[in-house]
């Protein structure tokens, strides 16, 4: 009971800090308290510092050079994380750190693989929507349009990498899970994501600007039409299916 107390006192001051920051919505920061709390209950405090080595750069990041990225994207104002996006970043790590209290060792390397996922995914993409040079495709590699999914660049793949380090090393740090089977994991969870974003992915189309968005209205305030993939398969199913990647990579590397 005291585990669980600490644990919603810290999700709870974590969430909120968000909200205010604008980071989350309202539904998103319920999410986060949910996600945190499961957390710190299952795991303690080092697993809610895996979490916390995923959200806190990756909110940062999000906010770097916000007006370009909008613009790249086809989208209106920047809005907050929802708890749709939250779930699909969290949710599988969240199942996982319960499942270690049985399991300990494999469940322990996905919570943390998972997250890894979710990170690198996000390094790569916040700043190589930054890069100076198009980004290629990373099924065709032909040159694509920035902000596009499923598009690579070598500070994106770098960016990636480094994502997945930071919540590896964290991990092994604080003897939550080994460091090189959970920041393989993450990037190969990232590529995952890529690879979908690329193929899958429902790509959208606004008759007025001509040109393509994944977002359900253009920044033009145009409605989209679907062009190319799986009208279902949009960012937040991505996420989730990359995370799932992370955490299932991440358990089989340390139990081969």
């Amino acid at each position: 009971m005291i585990r669980l107390a600490i644990g919603a006192a810290l999700a709870a001051v974590v969430a909120l800090a968000a909200y205010r920051a604008r980071a989350l919505s309202r539904d998103g920061a319920i999410a986060a308290f949910v996600i945190g709390a499961i957390v710190v209950d299952a795991g303690g405090l080092n697993s809610a510092a895996v979490l916390l080595a995923f959200f806190v750069p990756s909110s940062l990041l999000t906010r770097m050079g916000r007006e370009r990225k909008r613009l790249l994207r086809g989208t209106q104002e920047p809005t907050p994380r929802n708890a749709w996006q939250v779930l699909a970043n969290g949710g599988v790590a969240a199942l996982c750190a319960t499942a270690a209290l049985v399991a300990s060792t494999p469940f322990s390397a996905a919570f943390a693989g998972a997250f890894a996922a979710a990170s690198a995914d996000t390094w790569g993409t916040e700043i190589g929507t930054l890069a100076r040079r198009r980004p290629v495709s990373i099924l065709t590699f032909r040159p694509m349009e920035a902000g596009l999914s499923g598009g690579v660049s070598l500070l994106g793949t770098v960016a990636t990498i480094a994502g997945a380090l930071c919540v590896a090393v964290v991990a092994a740090l604080l003897h939550v899970a080994p460091l090189w089977p959970v920041a393989v994991a993450g990037v190969v969870g990232a590529l995952l994501d890529s690879i979908i974003g690329a193929s899958l992915q429902a790509r959208l189309w606004c008759p007025a600007c001509a040109c393509e968005c994944e977002t359900p209205r253009h920044l033009c305030g145009t409605p989209t039409t679907l062009r190319l993939g799986v009208r279902w398969i949009q960012n937040d199913a991505v996420n989730l299916m990359a995370t799932l990647c992370g955490g299932l990579v991440a358990a089989a590397l340390v139990v081969r």
